[in-house]
């Protein structure tokens, strides 16, 4: 079973890379497929050229063909195209982190919001993958960061957790609360703290993240830094539990 735990340490790691080390093996089990079929990414075949044309965009967005994509958008592929996993050739290349490609996608006027079938948007993408100038150019395009992927995360949550400290910073600065609740009650310091991420740990709290917050087991983001021996981390939460006491 699939649980969206910090103090589960396999359960963190989520949907955006197809192959995950061992420890995180657990946690992709259930969405392995969904994430990582790679012959999902072109639509199946049909006589209708403009559609040819939309799997054309897929297929060189996923096979890193920088010429093909521009071919395929000159050729008048529909930028927003889907491939069955509801994946846009926007998201795909964020999964990729190959910002030159969304850059060209945004530029042709690529949906900031369109996400996948199972929740995962852009914005999330590029939080997961710690890339900080394409987070700020999607906010800038009005990316929304408060949608939740189906496993209950969303773009704070997966920054959070990767260590992503400028990330966090950035959708912190757009108003998203350091203490929303969200599945098993973890909260975005719970997600830093299990993965002993200080520096990601501090941003929140000087965002105002509170130290008291438990999850559905009773655990707070100190009972996590504790139990995985992140020494730094742990150091950090005393403190901050101490001074707000």
């Amino acid at each position: 079973m699939f649980h969206s735990d910090p103090a589960d340490r396999p359960a963190h790691r989520l949907l955006l890379r197809p192959i995950a080390p061992l420890r995180r093996s657990i946690a992709f089990a259930a969405l392995f497929v969904a994430f990582a079929a790679t012959a999902a990414d072109t639509p199946p075949a049909a006589p209708d050229d403009a559609f040819a044309t939309n799997a054309r965009l897929l297929a060189s967005v996923r096979n890193d063909d920088a010429g093909g994509i521009e071919r395929a958008l000159r050729d008048g592929a529909a930028v927003n195209s889907r491939n069955r996993l509801g994946e846009s050739a926007l998201l795909i290349a964020l999964k990729k982190n190959r910002a030159d490609f969304a850059q060209t996608l945004l530029a042709a006027g690529a949906d900031v919001n369109e996400a996948a079938v199972n929740g995962v948007t852009p914005l999330m993408a590029a939080a997961y993958t710690g890339n900080a100038d394409m987070t700020r150019a999607l906010l800038a395009r009005g990316a929304d960061p408060l949608p939740v992927d189906r496993i209950g995360k969303n773009a704070i949550t997966y920054a959070a957790g990767e260590g992503h400290a400028d990330v966090v910073h950035m959708l912190l600065a757009k108003g998203v609360d350091p203490n929303a609740v969200y599945r098993n009650d973890l909260t975005a310091l719970m997600w830093a703290a299990g993965y002993g991420h200080a520096a990601t740990v501090r941003v929140l709290l000087d965002a105002g993240a509170r130290t008291d917050s438990v999850d559905n087991r009773g655990k707070t983001a100190l009972d996590m830094a504790r139990e995985f021996h992140h020494a730094e981390t742990v150091e950090v939460l005393e403190r901050a539990a101490k001074a707000r006491n």
